[in-house]
């Protein structure tokens, strides 16, 4: 049997754990194993490398992914999936391993439904992908946003100031959630919850009365104001029809400064967080995620995601995985506002 895997959209800690994973299990079945470049492009252009374990090796703790990755997909050309279907003909692919987020996983839908043997992996830092409880990736963005909140403690203590970090998160605020409380956050905006701007100057102000003249408040990227709470510049897209984020932590810095005075510094982590080497936790997750998907692709399970469900490996449909997100579990961000402010 042949096997294919790509990875799709954003990279993240742990994707080339995946790709191990994949090619070690893969090749114990008895299977080649080969990788499409920059993903859907790859398919699209009919590039690929063939993958072995000896190439596979010291992949384990490397970030980014060997592979390449971009956010393009067959439906975005007439003849996008035509090209597909010559590339899988030509090269005898029995199914193909798709490791991806949301967009990636939905395209993976409908290349199924068009008959595309695929298999898939939940890919996101997000942590947003539904059916899974854990994405790997996350766990290390959160040790380094967690990291990054403790450095600027300090800094915050020697001045008097109000530090807003701003954190990944485009439409979930898992990141800000676990950052937040583990770093010791004075507040956390997350855009399950518009936030008021008004009832943030006054839990600092609270903090600064009883002698706390430093805060952290931690805002992830896809935080939005409550309707009237103050105005936001006109939405911009980028070529693939995302709202371009990121600039909330200083629109809401200026607001602090400008309705209470204290002085107010932003830090933005951006893709700090989703590069480098992936912690010990991810590294077992990914590696996990990657030996279960070469079998569910072995067994022709087609059409089904590797999810962890209650501290194993389980398989869902990829349909039922993108229905919905997975969002913020309110009780856990009710239990983080027992910390705050």
């Amino acid at each position: 049997m042949k096997l294919a895997v790509l990875t799709g959209g954003g990279d993240a800690p742990g994707l080339n754990a995946v790709i191990r994973g994949v090619v070690r299990q893969a090749t114990q079945d008895g299977n080649e194993v080969i990788g499409f470049l920059d993903g859907w492009r790859g398919v699209m252009e009919d590039e690929w490398m063939s993958l072995d374990v000896p190439k596979c090796r010291g992949l384990l703790t490397r970030g980014g992914t060997i592979l390449g990755t971009t956010r393009l997909n067959p439906f975005m050309t007439d003849d996008g999936r035509d090209r597909c279907r010559e590339t899988f003909d030509k090269n005898g692919i029995d199914a193909l391993i798709v490791i991806g987020g949301e967009g990636t996983l939905s395209c993976a839908h409908e290349m199924h439904k068009l008959g595309f043997p695929v298999v898939g992996v939940p890919k996101t830092i997000d942590n947003d992908i539904g059916l899974t409880e854990m994405t790997f990736g996350f766990a290390t963005a959160v040790d380094i946003a967690t990291e990054a909140i403790g450095r600027l403690h300090t800094t915050a203590e020697s001045h008097d100031r109000v530090m807003v970090v701003e954190v990944m998160g485009r439409h979930v605020g898992h990141i800000a959630t676990w950052a937040g409380m583990a770093g010791g956050a004075s507040l956390t905006l997350i855009p399950e919850t518009p936030f008021d701007i008004v009832e943030v100057c006054e839990a600092l102000r609270r903090r600064h009365a009883r002698g706390s003249y430093a805060s952290i408040v931690v805002v992830a990227e896809g935080a939005k104001p409550q309707p009237g709470s103050f105005q936001l510049p006109e939405e911009s897209f980028d070529e693939f029809g995302h709202v371009k984020l990121g600039g909330i932590g200083e629109l809401v810095a200026t607001e602090i400064t400008e309705r209470t005075g204290f002085e107010t510094r932003t830090t933005v982590l951006g893709y700090v967080q989703r590069g480098g080497e992936p912690s010990a936790y991810d590294r077992v997750l990914a590696s996990w995620f990657g030996v279960e998907a070469a079998r569910a692709a072995n067994e022709q399970d087609l059409g089904a995601m590797v999810a962890f469900q209650c501290g194993e490996m389980r398989r869902v449909r990829i349909v039922d995985a993108v229905a919905e997100l997975k969002f913020v579990n309110p009780k856990l961000h009710e239990a983080a506002s027992t910390f705050f402010a």
